[in-house]
């Protein structure tokens, strides 16, 4: 009896000296995991780590590979677009000088003759003008020297200085001076030096779109009701042919040439339209910005800036802002009263005020800028 308490109790001290020992190495294993994780989490913490980042900052991050797919695919179809706008344009000329000159020739008076030819081709000229130096002329970028260039900040992406309202452009891959947007239409930047020359040709291209539209109003509803009434004899005759009799014979049919005047037409004014309320929108929006001085970047950086400072009960001011006459004359580049006929009116390759590295206030401004911040 006593060698078997003594051997149930030798088996228990075993059984409790291996418990000790497994829960000894599993304590043991628990703390090396949780070091491990706060070495880790500490390496992690070192290597990204930055007093500056924030919920935007870590969004943009995790967007960082839909901007690259956005802007590669933009790049590269930025030539796509801008064959389109040829195409188009070119499609809308060919029909006016093949279908309608010689419609208007014939019927219109020689008064409204010479106010179509003298408007349209004026018209056209300066659309074709300014739609060139938009594609061909450099926005403008800051000098490689970076010896005398004063920099308002430090473009994480070229890590160089940059200038006043200069910004980075992830398409083209480099800073442009006074950015406005990257367009694909044109397939360049809109800056500085061919800002005024994006606003022009959007303007004319909806100033000729509208005249289109109105001028070829009446000839889209006989062209349209011309269509149908084609459709309604394809129908009659297709019905005629199928119960032909020797005493019946089939509607006259249009021919080709009816057939493709009549479709030109309706093409121009719905293609005319619908342009004109597309790009006509675009044209007041960059037109309400000019007003305001800034450009479609500053608005939202202004924005943000407005609503910062009213909480301190203080008003932002445009420092690049003389007021709406000055604003629009400094962005046109008109000095003198015959600049509005030489400069604005007939096509000009003049350049804008100041280099876009420095702002100093133009010769035309008539009065001093506003002060940044006013309490």
């Amino acid at each position: 009896m006593r060698s078997r308490q003594r051997m149930f109790a030798a088996v228990m001290r075993l059984l409790l000296k291996c418990l000790r020992l497994g829960r000894r190495r599993r304590f043991k294993l628990v703390r090396q995991v949780e070091q491990l994780w706060h070495y880790g989490h500490l390496c992690l913490h070192s290597l990204l780590y930055n007093s500056f980042t924030n919920s935007d900052v870590v969004l943009d991050s995790l967007f960082e590979p839909v901007y690259w797919l956005v802007d590669h695919v933009t790049r590269w179809f930025g030539v796509v677009f801008v064959a389109l706008v040829i195409g188009l344009t070119s499609s809308i000329v060919a029909i006016v000088y093949i279908c309608l000159l010689p419609l208007i020739l014939q019927t219109y008076t020689p008064a409204w003759i010479c106010w179509h030819l003298a408007y349209g081709h004026w018209n056209l000229i300066m659309i074709v003008f300014h739609y060139y130096m938009a594609i061909t002329t450099s926005p403008g970028h800051p000098p490689q020297a970076k010896d005398d260039l004063t920099g308002v900040s430090i473009c994480r992406k070229c890590i160089a200085p940059k200038p006043a309202r200069t910004h980075h452009c992830s398409i083209c891959n480099r800073c442009v001076l006074k950015m406005d947007h990257h367009c694909p239409w044109l397939n360049n930047c809109v800056g500085h030096y061919n800002h005024r020359y994006f606003f022009s040709f959007c303007l004319f291209m909806t100033m000729g779109c509208i005249y289109c539209s109105i001028s070829g109003w009446e000839m889209f509803r006989d062209a349209y009701a011309a269509i149908e009434r084609m459709k309604l004899l394809e129908k009659e005759r297709l019905q005629v042919a199928a119960n032909q009799t020797y005493y019946q014979t089939p509607p006259p049919t249009f021919s080709f040439r009816q057939r493709a005047f009549h479709k030109s037409v309706v093409y121009l004014w719905v293609l005319c339209s619908s342009v004109a309320l597309a790009l006509g929108a675009l044209t007041l929006w960059h037109a309400a910005l000019i007003t305001r001085g800034e450009t479609s970047i500053e608005r939202h950086i202004n924005k943000k800036e407005r609503q910062r400072l009213q909480k301190k009960g203080k008003v932002f001011r445009n420092p690049y802002s003389y007021g709406g006459w000055d604003n629009w004359k400094v962005f046109l580049g008109v000095d003198a009263p015959r600049h509005w006929l030489t400069r604005v009116l007939l096509p000009s390759p003049h350049r804008p005020h100041g280099t876009g590295l420095s702002w100093d206030l133009p010769p035309c401004v008539t009065q001093q800028r506003a002060p940044l911040l006013a309490i």
